[in-house]
């Protein structure tokens, strides 16, 4: 009933091995698959569009014409990790979190590492999202990446890479934790037979997190929204929701004294943990962006004082722009002494002289990024464009080469996705584990699985039209 979309096996097949065997890790899964009927998936896959509605699993799509909600279509399917291949992602996940802290605390205090010209000095003092606010500040426990989502991609060998490392309002985690519910609920035997990690306890997770931050003994923790028109608010609200947290908007908190407190019928309170899901410069108008309307005004000042903390600190973003990315290998073993666990996809820096030739020369192979986009915008994927896109981004490159970076088309590898309700296909995944940094670093064993729905494409983005599945993570 399985066939790939690819007879060129030019990627891999997490389902199968080179000679069509099952592998070890699919096998209960692909008996189940074998003796379940066509119209059977497909009563399945239409209950879980259903849930997904009644739950109201949806996200805003800015750019489309046709309606601003959506859900994000669950493929049935789950896609399954071996315990084995997870350890390794856990323990590189682990790794890179610490060094990236360490990175953090450095660059905004001593500089050691710009000193001693590990990473170049312009390349950090010269981002936009280096705050110079920041300059000279611990934030509470040391800990500045609370949250992280870390994309990871499986090339045709199998080996897993680092795509990109995610620190500042990280988002998806809500849709692994319902996603669950609705796949566990559609093949309850085969979830229970295979023994699949629980992620159910993340919120309580989240909320220990939080609370670490505070030296209070029964601290107010608050979700930070944009707002209702946020693409991500469903999330906002689950979470707030799941830990029994205060869903706040700026405009329900003000200072005084220096200590952030919020309206309630019952007078201000004061909040002293906020989990903020808005970007780091719209957080306060009189430190960062002054036009912001989404912040709360001094809210800067009452961090800066100790009197609230704020997941993640301000200032991390620096850490996740995409040219800062090329250089993680260097600050593991800079700050740990290290090789790295989990390998970066082989990148090109434009603003390297040498980088840049190879990649006006091979932009036809290449996929370009911009550093500092996100959600699969201001990017080119070489091979799936012609001739005039190639020029375009050339110029692009050329005239602002510190905003680009460039990397090799990866061989995306493949699981079984229910196709139009009636066929099982391969398509192209990522995946995006979530790691909370409290008492210690915390790798989750589950992750949002994104799928890219469209046969042969690379992108799984869901701005982009990708999907997602259930990724259970075995003993």
């Amino acid at each position: 009933m399985y066939v790939n979309h690819d007879s060129q096996h030019s990627f891999y097949d997490e389902m199968y091995d080179e000679d069509r065997t099952l592998r070890e890790h699919y096998s209960n899964f692909g008996a189940f698959i074998e003796n379940i009927s066509a119209k059977k998936l497909n009563q399945l896959q239409f209950s879980a569009d259903k849930a997904q509605m009644a739950m109201g699993m949806t996200f805003n799509v800015y750019h489309d014409k046709e309606g601003v909600e959506k859900i994000l279509h669950l493929d049935i399917l789950p896609r399954i990790i071996p315990g084995n291949d997870w350890q390794k992602i856990n323990d590189g996940l682990k790794q890179r979190i610490t060094a990236l802290n360490l990175f953090l605390q450095d660059i905004y205090n001593e500089q050691k590492i710009l000193k001693d010209k590990v990473v170049p000095a312009d390349l950090i003092l010269g981002s936009k999202d280096f705050l110079k606010p920041c300059i000279g500040l611990t934030p509470p426990k040391g800990i500045w990446c609370h949250i992280t989502g870390t994309d990871l991609v499986r090339d045709n060998n199998g080996e897993f890479y680092i795509l990109e490392d995610n620190l500042r309002c990280p988002s998806g985690v809500s849709y692994m934790l319902e996603s669950r519910e609705i796949i566990k609920s559609a093949f309850p035997n085969l979830f229970n037979k295979l023994g699949v990690r629980p992620v159910s306890d993340y919120p309580t997770k989240l909320l220990d997190m939080l609370q670490f931050l505070s030296d209070k003994p029964k601290p107010v923790i608050g979700v930070l929204t944009p707002g209702v028109y946020n693409s991500a608010y469903f999330e906002h609200s689950y979470l707030a929701q799941q830990m029994g947290a205060e869903l706040v908007s700026g405009m329900d908190l003000l200072v005084q004294d220096k200590k952030v407190y919020m309206q309630t019928t019952n007078g201000l309170e004061q909040i002293d943990v906020l989990y903020r899901r808005i970007d780091d410069t719209f957080l306060d108008p009189l430190a960062f962006n002054p036009d912001s309307m989404l912040g709360v005004p001094g809210l800067f000042e009452a961090y800066k004082a100790g009197n609230i903390a704020l997941a993640n600190a301000p200032g991390t973003g620096v850490a996740d722009d995409k040219a800062v990315y090329a250089y993680v290998p260097k600050i593991i073993k800079y700050y740990l002494d290290q090789d790295p666990i989990l390998h970066n996809v082989p990148t090109f820096l434009c603003r390297e002289e040498k980088d840049r030739a190879h990649v006006l020369e091979n932009i036809s192979d290449l996929v370009v990024k911009e550093t500092n986009a996100a959600g699969g915008y201001g990017m080119m994927i070489g091979p799936k464009v012609g001739a005039e896109e190639h020029e375009k981004f050339r110029q692009l490159v050329k005239k602002n080469p510190n905003n680009y970076i460039a990397q090799p088309t990866l061989s995306l590898s493949t699981v079984p996705s229910l196709v139009d309700h009636k066929t099982i296909e391969g398509r192209h995944v990522d995946l995006r584990p979530y790691v909370l940094y409290g008492k210690e670093v915390e790798v989750i064993p589950g992750a949002l699985t994104r799928v890219a729905l469209k046969k042969g494409s690379l992108v799984v983005n869901s701005s982009q039209g990708g999907g997602s599945k259930d990724t259970w993570v075995l003993y």
